[in-house]
């Protein structure tokens, strides 16, 4: 009986960081002006400050809409007005050695300040455009993508 509760247990203990990890956000939103949302698992909610932002979530402005995102490893991202970047991967446990950020934009302007990821392991930070991808061996960058205007939290 011991030994069966051993396992139970041991099987717990586990799986409690993995779901933990899941559900850790890559930042939150700092900023919100004008229409803007977060497009997480195919639900449109609208963006407020202090909304956390998860791997896999698609942030987006309307015409009149900025936004400021700052992330867990103290990357600091702007978007401005009819923009669109998709958070495609994000992890931060520098003591297990595993660290990265891929984003994919696909319209608007965005400015990007590096954080502690690109400070300690560059290789791993992605910045996708549908014509470039940028790597980072500098600390900031600005960039504009042109796109189909359209309302962007429908």
């Amino acid at each position: 009986m011991k030994v069966r509760t051993f396992i139970i247990m041991l099987v717990v203990f586990l799986l409690i960081p993995s779901a933990y990890a899941a559900d850790s956000p890559a930042g939150y939103l700092k900023t919100v002006k004008g229409t803007a949302c977060v497009i997480r698992q195919g639900e449109t909610i609208p963006a407020v400050v202090g909304e956390r932002i998860f791997k896999d979530d698609t942030l987006r402005t309307g015409p009149d809409g900025s936004l400021g995102i700052t992330f867990m490893d103290d990357t600091v991202m702007s978007m401005g007005p009819g923009s669109e970047v998709s958070l495609n991967d994000f992890e931060f446990s520098p003591a297990e050695g595993r660290m990265s950020i891929f984003t994919h934009m696909l319209k608007g302007t965005v400015v990007y300040l590096s954080g502690i990821i690109a400070k300690l392991s560059p290789d791993t930070v992605r910045f996708e455009t549908p014509v470039a991808n940028i790597s980072l061996r500098g600390t900031r960058f600005a960039v504009k993508v042109e796109g189909d205007s359209q309302d962007a939290c429908k």
